[in-house]
This record gives structure tokens, C-alpha cells and sequence, in this order.
């Protein structure tokens, strides 16, 4: 078992017994390069917790175990609660270093899992695991808070994992109704959004998103090529309502990075052998380089 295993079967004890990380305690400061063998290992240990269905103890203790992750990299981990159906949603949002300017940059993602496995034409009623749905973007964000130098950045960046996103159509529920709720309470204006969304597959295909926004995808997928990753692929293909939607529809440029053709989305195969490491460091090692070289300008 390596260092980051040993660190997370802690810091969920830490969580079951009600003490906190503290910031300071991780690796803040201590560059690193991104590992889609973490990833996957962040990914795995979600899933343990069981199905992070909005309102379930699950989906708690996973939240509790991404701001308690957060806090021991060294980013300010804050809790944006609030109610939807009469159930208690909670975003979560790493900060690097809100006394920069100019507006943050953000990286998203959702960590709840839908509820109804709905296009799964055996067991349309069972919840969906989210290994890729859920988990591997999750993942991504949290290999990120743990390799990347916060403290040479010269603006702000946040993680913000967004709850709410995957239970829409079923129950009366909308979509995406973190990344709604938080951008009608944006604190600050964000100068560019990168939302990743299913980026675990084993035969990952990441096209342009028709919405996302041209230059920001052009950056990112041009780092892509430089790397060499085949997965990102410079052709439009689908058009998409995903966390991303509302900063567009607020004038904030943000993108999509997403492999809609995942043939197991929505159902109950969505389950950890379907992803790979290689793909997450694809995504990962991906937007870690567009990261410091956007946010460590001068």
C-alpha cells in the first residue's frame, strides 16, 4: 500500500470519528507531476463509500472525505450548503489564494451519482455506481490538489466539486443544480471555468463540446497534442446541458471536457474496471499543464 492509500484509509477514520484534517498537513508546496495511478486510486476509494446519492449517508461521508482531502493539501476547503426537494446539497469548493487577483480559475466537477440506473434496459431502477460519472473527474480534481504548487500561482484557483448534477428527470429533479446554485452566488467572477466530466474511460474520446468556449478548448486540447494523448481529439461532436451551462449562460467562459460516448453512462456497469489510469492522467497531467501556465502568469 502506498503513501496517498495509507493517507485516505486516515483521513476516512479521522472522518468517522469527527476530527478534521488541518491545512499544512499535506504536500502544499510540493510540486509534483500528476499520476493517473492515484487517480484511479482516488477513484477506487470513492466507490467504497457506496453510491453518493444526494441525502444518503454515502454521499456525506464523501463530501466530508473530499474537504478533509482538500484541507490536508493546503487548499481552504468551504461548504456551500443549501436545500433542493427538501434535501440538504452541500458544493465544495478548494481555494488556493483568494487575495490574488484577478477572478479565480475553475476546475469542476460533480460528486453525486444518479439515483436510478434509467438507460440500464435489465435493472433501470438500481443506482448507478459512477466510477466514470462521478468518480473519475472527482479523481482528477483531487490528484490535482495534491501534485499542483498553489503557492506559485499568481491568481486564484478553486477546485469545486458540485453536488446535485445527475438526478435530473427523475423525481421532479433538474439538472445541474449545484453549478446553478453557485454561480447565482458567485462571490467573485471567474476568468475561465474548466468542467470535466467523464474522463475515465478505457477508450477515452474527448471531443469539443459544441457550447464550451472555442479559445479555451483550443488551449487545453492544444496542450493535449504537445503531450502526445490521443484521447483528445480537436473535432466538435456533441452538444451538452452539464455543469459548464451556467457560467456560459452567465457570460463566463468555460468549456467541457467529456466523453459522451461512454457506452456504460447510466447504468449499473458504470463500475471501476470500465476506467483506466492512462485516461485519467490523459485529463489529469493534461489540465495540470494548462493550469500553471495560465495561473502562474505574471
Amino acid at each position: 500500500m502506498n503513501y496517498k492509500a495509507m493517507r485516505n484509509i486516515i483521513l476516512f477514520v479521522m472522518l468517522v470519528v469527527g476530527v478534521h484534517a488541518t491545512a499544512g498537513c499535506g504536500n502544499r508546496g510540493e510540486a509534483g507531476r500528476f499520476s493517473g495511478d492515484e487517480a484511479l486510486e482516488f477513484a477506487s476509494f470513492q466507490l467504497d463509500f457506496g453510491n453518493r446519492i444526494p441525502g444518503t449517508n454515502a454521499h456525506r461521508q464523501a463530501g466530508d472525505w473530499i474537504a478533509a482531502e482538500l484541507e490536508a493539501n493546503g487548499w481552504m476547503s468551504t461548504i456551500q450548503e443549501f436545500e433542493y426537494r427538501d434535501v440538504q446539497l452541500r458544493n465544495i469548493i478548494g481555494k488556493s489564494n483568494d487575495q490574488l487577483m484577478p477572478g479565480p480559475i475553475v476546475i469542476g466537477a460533480h460528486y453525486d451519482t444518479r439515483p436510478q440506473a434509467d438507460r440500464d434496459l435489465s435493472r433501470p431502477f438500481q443506482p448507478v455506481p459512477g466510477a466514470n460519472d462521478g468518480a473519475s473527474a472527482i479523481a482528477v480534481l483531487l490528484e490535482l490538489a495534491s501534485v499542483l504548487d498553489v503557492d506559485g500561482f499568481h491568481q486564484p484557483v478553486w477546485l469545486v466539486f458540485f453536488d446535485g448534477e445527475d438526478s435530473g428527470n427523475i423525481e421532479g429533479w433538474d439538472w445541474i443544480v449545484g453549478s446553478t446554485y453557485f454561480v447565482e452566488h458567485l462571490t467573485a467572477t471567474p476568468e475561465a471555468v474548466v468542467i470535466v466530466d467523464m474522463v475515465g474511460d478505457e477508450e477515452l474520446q474527448l471531443y469539443y463540446e459544441r457550447n464550451s468556449d472555442e479559445i479555451l478548448a483550443q488551449e487545453i486540447w492544444e496542450i493535449a497534442a504537445d503531450l502526445g494523448y490521443p484521447s483528445f481529439i480537436a473535432e466538435e461532436r456533441y452538444s451538452i446541458i452539464d455543469d459548464h451551462t451556467p457560467f456560459l449562460r452567465a457570460g463566463i467562459p468555460a468549456v467541457d471536457i467529456i466523453d459522451f460516448d461512454y457506452p456504460f453512462w447510466h447504468t449499473t456497469e458504470d463500475t471501476l474496471d470500465k476506467i483506466s489510469a492512462s485516461s485519467l492522467e490523459q485529463a489529469g497531467r493534461t489540465l495540470q499543464l494548462w493550469l500553471e501556465k495560465n495561473a502562474t502568469k505574471e
